[in-house]
């Protein structure tokens, strides 16, 4: 009941969260950093509850090259298993006095050569089950680079929110009181406009008895831009109305408590609107600091330097 005593009673709960209320069903935080939702989906089988197709899109380059990669090496592993299974002699081309291990490796060149449709003729299939499966392998391999194009132009051309949140966000003078303030930057080649921002203050609380989740809509100075060409730096001025106007520095330290982001914006580059979320816990805030100034005007004054590498730099700061 403590924590109750501390909200304002002028702040409205927001229903429309989409987390529920029972905060005894709930684990960790709502929303990951990389703006995902802390959830693990069970009671299915795994081939049901996974899209292979957004996991093969959203995840990481390098992951994705290297499932790539390791099927092209794997598959055509097979297939030489099988053509050497079969027997080499049906291979016209390979010489039957050389090593084993020679004679699967020139195998699976030859299994690569046909996966690929390349062909370059040094072996050839004789006898029906060799020319059938090579065959089938030259099929499967058109099937496979198909897919892999595809999932190649899905990375690409999906629409992206390429903006970057500070690591922390902060409780900063405001005025002649104080602010809770977090920022964001977009750090591509990016044109974004009409940009929205709503941030949601979730927290788990003892009501009635019984622990249960609240979430309060945090009004901000500004929650709407015409262009997103700079940095945006979030500010919630802690008023009388505010949620958080009785919070003190070890309120957010001993308070479980998330506060929830989401961004909106139209790309001109996808001509879509795109999202990005994120959530920073209590521990995350920082408490007395303020953000340092990310642009400033070029040495001849005719641009504006915007230095992404200042995001998350932060100044201490005292309250009045």
């Amino acid at each position: 009941m403590a924590i109750l005593k501390k909200i304002n009673n002028k702040a409205k709960a927001d229903n429309n969260s989409g987390f529920g209320t029972n905060a005894n069903s709930y684990g960790g935080r709502f929303v990951n950093k990389n703006g995902t939702a802390n959830i693990e989906k069970r009671g299915m089988h795994l081939l049901r509850r996974i899209s292979w197709y957004h996991t093969m899109i959203d995840m990481p380059n390098w992951k994705f090259m290297s499932i790539l990669f390791t099927f092209y090496i794997a598959i055509n592993f097979i297939f030489a298993i099988i053509y050497y299974a079969i027997g080499i002699e049906h291979l016209d081309g390979i010489s039957a006095s050389g090593s084993v291990l020679k004679q699967f490796g020139q195998a699976y060149f030859f299994s690569a050569q046909t996966f690929t449709t390349v062909g370059y003729g040094h072996i050839s299939p004789t006898g029906f089950l060799t020319s059938a499966l090579s065959a089938a392998e030259a099929l499967i391999g058109l099937l496979s680079f198909a897919i892999a194009t595809g999932l190649f132009f899905g990375r690409f051309s999906k629409p992206t929110a390429f903006l970057k949140f500070s690591h922390n966000a902060l409780i900063s003078p405001y005025g002649e009181g104080k602010a809770l303030m977090l920022r964001l930057v977009p750090f591509k080649n990016t044109n974004f406009t009409d940009a929205n921002a709503k941030v949601t203050l979730g927290m788990s609380i003892e009501e009635d008895g019984k622990m249960t989740n609240k979430f309060y809509a945090l009004e901000l100075e500004l929650d709407h831009i015409n262009a997103l060409s700079l940095s945006w730096t979030l500010v919630h001025p802690i008023t009388e109305n505010s949620p958080l106007h009785n919070f003190t520095e070890e309120d957010f330290k001993k308070i479980h408590g998330e506060i929830l982001v989401f961004i909106t914006t139209f790309d001109d580059m996808f001509s879509n609107t795109v999202a990005a979320r994120t959530s920073y816990t209590f521990d995350e805030i920082v408490y007395g600091a303020k953000f340092e100034t990310m642009y400033e005007r070029s040495k001849n004054g005719s641009k504006t330097i915007l230095h992404l590498d200042r995001l998350n730099i932060l100044n201490p700061t005292n309250f009045i």
